[in-house]
């Protein structure tokens, strides 16, 4: 459900519903709605909470169970550090 999905992106990311808010220039009681499933975002704070988090729409949405990690708007040295951190965790994964 896109409540739990915002919520755990939220978290994850650090950041309590105030500042998300701020970040999308919506209330805090929005986000709140959001996460409680007593409303959801209209699709333009949808793509904005997937540029946000880094992810797709598709995965924010529920419908990707997929994690893919957004790199637009990264530097190649940071792209690299992340590539890194990728393969590093895949063969110590084995």
């Amino acid at each position: 459900m896109i409540c739990d999905t915002i919520k755990q992106l939220r978290e994850n990311a650090g950041y309590s519903q105030s500042v998300l808010a701020k970040k999308l220039n919506v209330t805090r009681s929005a986000v709140n709605a959001w996460e409680m499933g007593l409303s959801v975002p209209t699709t333009q704070y949808v793509v904005d909470m997937a540029r946000l988090f880094r992810v797709s729409a598709d995965y924010l949405l529920g419908l990707s169970t997929e994690t893919t990690l957004v790199l637009d708007g990264l530097s190649e040295q940071e792209k690299n550090i992340l590539y890194s951190l990728v393969d590093y965790f895949n063969q110590n994964r084995e």
